[in-house]
C-alpha cells in the first residue's frame, strides 16, 4: 500500500520504518526540517534501538516531506501520530491533531477517490468522532464514512523496544467509522505483524476507552506491586520478588509489570492515569482507584529520599545510577531517578548522577549541587551512598571491586535487585526494596534505614 505518516517523532519514525520494511511505500511528514532531512538522508530522526539500520535498509521505499498535499496525494492511507499534550486539568489536547486534520482535509478536497485517515495519537474518549471527524469533513468538504474513512488505531509500545513491539503486538485495536475502513486497516496489519495478534474492531469511543484503560490498569498493577514490596520490608523473611513471582503464575494476574521497586514514569503512564481520573470525574464518576494509584506513585520518591538521607553522613554525597525512566532510552519524562535527584537537590543534598543514555537530557533539568559522572564507576567513587534507580544491564555487571576505593563501609540501595547479592553481604551495607530481614531473605531489613547514622 501507499502510506503517509504525519509526525516523525518517537512513534511516527519507527512506524514509517516498519511499514517500509514490510514492503509498503511510505511518505513521512513532519514540520521539523531536521526530522525530514534525517529520513531523506537515511538517518533516524529520534533515538530508538535499531531504527537507523531499518531506515537505511529501506530507503528506496521511504521518503519524507513537509508538504501535506504531497504526502496525502501520494498515499491511500494517512496516519496521524502527533503529540496530544496534557492540559492543566489532565486531559489531552487535540490542538496538534486538529491542525494536521485541517491540512489533511484540504489535500483530500483535491484528491479523487476514497482515502483512509487513521489517528494513532492517544486522545480522550469522544475525540475521534466528536472532534476529528467533523474537522476533516469541514476542511475536505467530504463525508466521513462514504467519501473517506476514519479509524482510531493507537499503538501499544514501549520506548526502547518500539520496532519489536510494532512488529509483535498482542493486539491491534481499531475504532472504525465504517466496515470498509476497518477491513482495510486489518488487512494492512495482517501483512505487517509477525505475532498473529488479536484484532479488536469496534466504534471510536470504545477503542479510545480501551487505549486509556490499558495503561491505567498497568499503572495500578505497578503501584500494587510497590505497595506489596513496602509491606514485605516490614516482615522478617518476606521477599516481594518471591511473592510476585507466585502471583504472576495466576492467569488472572500474570507476571508483567509485577515488580515491586520504584514508581512508574515515562511519557504515557503518569499522564494517562491522570487523564482517566479527569475523565471519570468530569462525568460524575468517583475515580478512587486511579487517584490511589497516582498517590502511591508520587509517594515513592519522598520515601526513598528519606531512606537515603537517614544513612547519609553529614555533608555526604548521594550517587544515583539511572536517570532515564526505563532502560534502553534517553527519555527522562517523569523519571523516578530524575525526580529523586531533584528532591534531594531541593533539600541541599549534594548529588552525583550517571546514566548510559540520558545525561544530556538530565543536564537540561537538574540544577544545584549536582555532578555528572562520566561512568558508573566514577559515580560510585564520588558517592557516600549509592542508589540504583534504573535497571540498566550495564549496572547489573557491577562487582564489589568497583567499590575498592572506599575507606568506609559502602552503602548500596539496590532498588531493582540487580546486583549479585552474595558478593555484597560482607563488608557492605547492601539494602534492597521489598525484602525483610530474617534467615530466609539473608538481607537487612530496609526499615533499619530509619536508624541514626552509625548505628
Amino acid at each position: 500500500m501507499k502510506l503517509s505518516i504525519v509526525g516523525l517523532g518517537k512513534l511516527g519514525a519507527p512506524m514509517a520504518a516498519v511499514m517500509a520494511h514490510k514492503g509498503h511505500l511510505v511518505t513521512g511528514l513532519d514540520l521539523n526540517p531536521a526530522f525530514v532531512r534525517a529520513i531523506q538522508e537515511g538517518r533516524a530522526p529520534v533515538n530508538e534501538p535499531g531504527l537507523t539500520e531499518m531506515i537505511q535498509a529501506n530507503r528506496d521505499r521511504l521518503s519524507a516531506t513537509m508538504d501535506y498535499e504531497e504526502a496525502v496525494l501520494a498515499s491511500d492511507v494517512t496516519f496521524i501520530i502527533v503529540p496530544t499534550p496534557s492540559g492543566p486539568d489532565g486531559t489531552f489536547s487535540m490542538r496538534h491533531v486538529l491542525r494536521a486534520a485541517e491540512k489533511i482535509g484540504a489535500a483530500l478536497r483535491r484528491k479523487q477517490g476514497w482515502h483512509l485517515v487513521v489517528l494513532s495519537s492517544t486522545v480522550m474518549p469522544g475525540s475521534t468522532g466528536g472532534v476529528l471527524a467533523p474537522a476533516l469533513e469541514a476542511s475536505s468538504c467530504k463525508k466521513c464514512g462514504s467519501d473517506f474513512g476514519l479509524c482510531y488505531n493507537p499503538e501499544f509500545i514501549a520506548l526502547g523496544s518500539v520496532l519489536h513491539d510494532m512488529l509483535n503486538p498482542d493486539m491491534i485495536l481499531i475504532g472504525e467509522s465504517d466496515q470498509r475502513s476497518g477491513e482495510l486497516l486489518e488487512r494492512l496489519y495482517g501483512g505487517v505483524c509477525e505475532s498473529d495478534p488479536r484484532i479488536q474492531r469496534m466504534n471510536y469511543v470504545n477503542a479510545e476507552m480501551t487505549k486509556i484503560s490499558v495503561n491505567t490498569f498497568v499503572t495500578t498493577k505497578i503501584s500494587y506491586a510497590n505497595m506489596l514490596a513496602e509491606v514485605c520490608e516490614t516482615l522478617p523473611g518476606a521477599d516481594a520478588d518471591v511473592v510476585t513471582a507466585a502471583l504472576g503464575c495466576d492467569t488472572r494476574i500474570g507476571p508483567k509489570y509485577l515488580k515491586g521497586a520504584l514508581g512508574y514514569g515515562g511519557p504515557c503512564f503518569p499522564r494517562d492515569n491522570v487523564a482517566f481520573s479527569a475523565l471519570a470525574q468530569a462525568n460524575g464518576v468517583p475515580a478512587l482507584l486511579a487517584e490511589a494509584t497516582d498517590q502511591l506513585n508520587r509517594r515513592q520518591v519522598p520515601r526513598l529520599a528519606e531512606l537515603i538521607l537517614s544513612r547519609l553522613p553529614d555533608g555526604g554525597i548521594v550517587g544515583l545510577l539511572g536517570l532515564a525512566y526505563k532502560p534502553n532510552t534517553e527519555v527522562i519524562d517523569e523519571s523516578q531517578g530524575v525526580a529523586l535527584a531533584r528532591h534531594l537537590l531541593s533539600l541541599g543534598t549534594r548529588v552525583v548522577v550517571y546514566d548510559p543514555a540520558a545525561m544530556e537530557n538530565a543536564r537540561a533539568v537538574l540544577a544545584g549541587p549536582v555532578t555528572f559522572a562520566v561512568s558508573a564507576t566514577d559515580c560510585i567513587r564520588q558517592a557516600d551512598i549509592l542508589a540504583i534507580t534504573t535497571p540498566w544491564e550495564e549496572f547489573r555487571a557491577l562487582r564489589r571491586e568497583d567499590w575498592n576505593h572506599s575507606s568506609r563501609v559502602p552503602v548500596i540501595l539496590d532498588c531493582w535487585r540487580l546486583l549479585n547479592a552474595p558478593q555484597f553481604q560482607i563488608g557492605f551495607q547492601y539494602l534492597t526494596l521489598g525484602q525483610g530481614a530474617g534467615p530466609q531473605s539473608g538481607r537487612p531489613l530496609l526499615s533499619a534505614l530509619a536508624q541514626p547514622v552509625g548505628d
